[in-house]
């Protein structure tokens, strides 16, 4: 109950201070239309509505100073500009008829009260009417007609006034909240920036794991299979089992250190930390058992998940180009389109590569898909056989 009590003047200043900033609009108009005022204007409006409604206002950031062009393109861009514009309007023609009720209300109450208690004391023309023009000529109508008018008015304003400025407080955060496909494009940017985010710290994880393999474990794995040779040799005259045992466990430091760097390829390529992306792409292209070219445009700063990506699918590609495809060449391009990293490889083979007879497409795809990108193949019977790559560089 005391909450119900304090929201009703709460609600009586909210009608009143919009009535005020309605009437303020209606003269600073030409200054409330410029972005940075229309922008704070319609924050303050929201953050009254939200206390008032008892909901958090999330912030917005404001927009940047900047020329008239930019101004007037942010306006045809940027849907929350249009609001802010929009609201103005909407705010002078709700708030001044909800604010004008209220003041109406308010008004009338003090005039009964006024016409009530001090109509004897006043000169004829100074006794002010009350509504329906009657006036208070006598005590009969200040304790009758007074009275009913303050308690009829007084009644209006505790229960109307409320629910005006609720409705004119809901029309605020309606008008100026985003959109529910605002919202959606709002949190899709911010799981791709988080996702982009968590891809570059788990690419440096990987880089920090493969500098301690490389130069951790399989450097003690290399000196132990140094170890092992050097006694098998100075244990030339021992018993057969000794030196059999000693035979296995030498073979089987090699094997360990030949899984270890295959590991460590998988996980991320050394050569991409050691030479970059296009260095890294020349060494596999030279090494693959098909002619290759590369074609290594200018793609300014790539994030090492991509990189990853980039090599995987150009390593996985010509190797199918050399062994399924049978082709006779191929070539690598690389370049930026906008906000993405484009990888194309062709080769002239036979074509008629299918993702689901396991020639290593699907690893593309999963590998491509994970960052959000996009795979294309084209491989008809008889070739050529291109695939085209683009995975997103931005956040």
């Amino acid at each position: 109950m005391g909450g119900s009590r304090a929201q009703r003047p709460r609600a009586a200043r909210y009608l009143l201070g919009s009535l005020t900033t309605a009437a303020t609009a209606l003269v600073a108009l030409p200054l409330l239309v410029l972005p940075a005022p229309a922008h704070a204007w319609a924050d303050w409006h929201r953050r009254r509505a939200g206390l008032l409604l008892g909901v958090p206002v999330p912030e917005r950031s404001a927009p940047e100073a900047d020329g008239p062009r930019a101004r007037w393109r942010r306006l045809r861009t940027d849907p929350h500009a249009r609001r802010d514009l929009l609201w103005l309007p909407v705010h002078m023609v709700t708030a001044l008829p909800f604010g004008l009720a209220a003041v109406v209300c308010l008004g009338n109450v003090v005039t009964g009260w006024w016409a009530m208690t001090l109509w004897w004391a006043l000169p004829e023309e100074a006794v002010p009417k009350l509504l329906g023009d009657i006036t208070v000529d006598g005590w009969a109508v200040a304790l009758t007609a007074a009275p009913a008018q303050i308690g009829l008015l007084t009644a209006v304003a505790w229960w109307g006034g409320p629910p005006l400025a609720r409705a004119h407080a809901r029309i605020c955060l309606t008008m100026l909240s985003p959109s529910a496909a605002q919202r959606l494009t709002r949190r899709v940017e911010v799981l791709t920036r988080t996702r982009a985010e968590a891809l570059d710290a788990h690419a440096a994880e990987l880089r920090r794991i493969e500098r301690d393999l490389h130069d951790g474990v399989q450097a003690r794995l290399v000196a132990v299979a140094m170890r092992l040779g050097v006694a098998g040799e100075s244990l030339a005259d021992a018993p057969d089992d000794v030196r059999e045992l000693i035979r296995q466990a030498h073979e089987g430091v090699e094997e360990a250190m030949t899984e270890l760097r295959q590991v460590i390829r998988t996980a991320y390529p050394p050569i991409l930390a050691d030479r970059g992306l296009g260095g890294a792409l020349t060494a596999l292209a030279a090494g693959c058992g098909v002619p290759a070219r590369v074609r290594f445009g200018d793609v300014g700063p790539v994030p090492a998940a991509v990189e990853a990506v980039a090599y995987f699918v150009v390593a996985e590609a010509l190797s199918n180009a050399a062994r399924h495809g049978r082709a006779p060449r191929a070539e690598v391009r690389v370049g930026r389109t906008g906000a993405g990293l484009s990888v194309r490889i062709t080769d002239d083979g036979i074509g008629g590569a299918d993702e689901e007879r396991g020639t290593g497409i699907a690893g593309i795809r999963r590998r491509v898909l994970a960052l959000d990108g996009s795979v294309l193949v084209t491989s008809p019977p008889g070739g050529p056989t291109t695939i085209a790559v683009e995975v997103p560089c931005g956040s």
